[in-house]
Order: C-alpha cells, then sequence, then structure tokens
C-alpha cells in the first residue's frame, strides 16, 4: 500500500470513527487499516492516533497531518477529475453535506432527481447539525439554514427563507386548552429543540405588532426535528419546529399549529460550495439544481402560513 493510499485510509478511519466502520466503508478488513496507520506512523516517526478498546484520538500532530491530506487528496481527486472529462461530463461522487432536517425534507428529493438526470454520479449526503469545513475538502456542497453569513470565500447561493412556528398536539390542546398570548406559554409543558444558531432556552415570537420573547423550560429537549416531532406528536407538549419539519404534519393534522400569528428563528436557506477557479461538472450541475428546484418548494412550504 502506497503513501497515498495509506493517507486515505488515516482519513477515512477518522471521519468513520473506528477502524471497522473505515474497514466497511472501504470493503477492506479492520486488520488492514490499523496496519496502514501504524506504518503510516512508522514512516512519519509520529503517532497520529491515540487508540483505546473505546475510542479513536487524534494526536496534535495527528490533527496537522490531517488537515494536510484532506488538502493533498482533494488536489489529487480534482486533478484525476481534470484528467478524466469531469469538468464537462458529470460523473465520480458528489458529496453534499445538509442540516439533518433540511437534508431529509428538501434535498433528498431533489437527489432524486438530480440522479435520473446524471446516472453517472454517486451521492455521498452526511447530515448533522454542526456547519462543516468545507475547505477540508469533506464536501463539495451544503445546504444549511441561518439567519445570515459571515464574510467567508465560500460561493453562496440563496434558495429561500423560512422559519420556525408553535406546534403541538390536538389531543394536547383539548386536555390543556389552547395558548392565546405569547405569555400563556408559562402555564404549558414546552418542548426544547437544540439548534446552532439560537438560544434553546429563549423563544423570541414575532407578532404583527411586537416581539416577545419569552423564558422556556421543559421536560425534553433534542437536538433533532424529527425526534421532536414525535414528541409533540404523542402529547407530550408545545414545541417549536422548523416549518420544514412541520409541514407534514400540518397537512396530515397530526400536528397543531399555536399562537398562528407568531413565527420564531427566520432563517435563510444557502448552498455553499468552496470559491475554486475551476468547478467541476457535478458540483455545478448539482448547484444548477438545486436553483432550479428548491426555491418553489421552499416558497410552497411557507404559504401555510397565510398571510
Amino acid at each position: 500500500m502506497d503513501t497515498l493510499q495509506k493517507m486515505r485510509v488515516f482519513t477515512r478511519v477518522v471521519q468513520a470513527g473506528s477502524f471497522t466502520a473505515a474497514a466497511e466503508s472501504l470493503n477492506s478488513t479492520t486488520g488492514a487499516m490499523s496496519r496502514a496507520v501504524s506504518e503510516l506512523e512508522a514512516h512519519l516517526r509520529t503517532r497520529l492516533l491515540n487508540r483505546s478498546t473505546r475510542r479513536l484520538a487524534l494526536t496534535p500532530a495527528g490533527e496537522q497531518y490531517l488537515q494536510r491530506c484532506q488538502q493533498i487528496l482533494a488536489d489529487v481527486e480534482k486533478a484525476e477529475e481534470v484528467a478524466s472529462g469531469a469538468h464537462e461530463r458529470p460523473a465520480g461522487t458528489l458529496r453534499m453535506f445538509s442540516f439533518a432536517s433540511i437534508g431529509q425534507h428538501y434535498v433528498l428529493p431533489v437527489i432524486s432527481r438530480y440522479h435520473v438526470q446524471y446516472p453517472e454520479v454517486t451521492v455521498e449526503l452526511t447530515l448533522s447539525q454542526r456547519t462543516p469545513d468545507l475547505f477540508g475538502g469533506g464536501s463539495d456542497v451544503a445546504v444549511i439554514a441561518a439567519p445570515s453569513l459571515p464574510d467567508s470565500e465560500m460561493v453562496s447561493l440563496l434558495l429561500g427563507s423560512t422559519c420556525s412556528i408553535l406546534c403541538a398536539s390536538a389531543d394536547y390542546l383539548r386536555s390543556r386548552g389552547t395558548p392565546q398570548r405569547p405569555g400563556d406559554l408559562a402555564r404549558y409543558e414546552c418542548l426544547l429543540l437544540d439548534t446552532p444558531a439560537f438560544p434553546t432556552h429563549e423563544w423570541q415570537l414575532e407578532g404583527p405588532d411586537e416581539c416577545e420573547l419569552i423564558q422556556v423550560r421543559g421536560a425534553l429537549q433534542v437536538n433533532i426535528a424529527e425526534a421532536l416531532v414525535v414528541a409533540i406528536r404523542e402529547g407530550m407538549g408545545i414545541g417549536m419546529l422548523p416549518l420544514y419539519s412541520a409541514v407534514e404534519g400540518l397537512r396530515n393534522g397530526t400536528l397543531v399549529r399555536v399562537l398562528p400569528n407568531h413565527t420564531l428563528q427566520n432563517m435563510n436557506i444557502y448552498a455553499l460550495y468552496p470559491s475554486r477557479k475551476f468547478i467541476d461538472a457535478k458540483t455545478r450541475t448539482w448547484v444548477d439544481f438545486l436553483r432550479s428546484h428548491l426555491p418553489d418548494v421552499i416558497a410552497r412550504d411557507k404559504t401555510l402560513l397565510g398571510g
């Protein structure tokens, strides 16, 4: 196994979190993965990973080496794409990132249509609540939601705007009554959603006349909106959901909107990708696909807000 392949193995082991998971993704064996990293460490005369029976952890030298490996592998892949005509014909692996809920409700349906048109492109979609480091080479394109974006060298494409709303089950409201104003929420069980961009225990409700900041507490806190949807449907209380996570429940009646004249957490949905002089065909066509398909879907969902 040459040094470049060992770098690929080392990078995949870190990304997968274990030798076993890396071996499965590379169709290899755990022993081969472990030997490759050990040989790499021997070649470099430094330890890259601290190993235990329960977890792997990068050493300081390993962290620096990982960054270099990711950049080198990205450059090698780009060189291979250029040589194979990838700038003209969409083919190869498209690595995408999305926040979990956006990925399920918006990105995956678009991937399905994209694959029909470009069958030579395979897709690796990573879902998470953390914004990725696209400069590290782990993803080609990200779809995220944020109030705004900081200045950076990233190319950003605004796909639409959305917000969060308060929801409960019909049974819960029948048993507890329906809040009429934001201050009433203090008498209800509030279910919490931990998001990267907003404080978990503060709900800033924007109404037709003013904004009102409410401090909330609850017996349940989750970090994925779809888990909160289940808790709300089960009658555990009132929860704040991104509109795209609430759409299906509002349409089929399993969710009821609470304080319908108020919204929370106004956000924009962006596609992000690294600024490159030469963008490959699969990334270019995927970004064009997002531009063509998502704005109308996002705008359609917002019609549920009324007004």
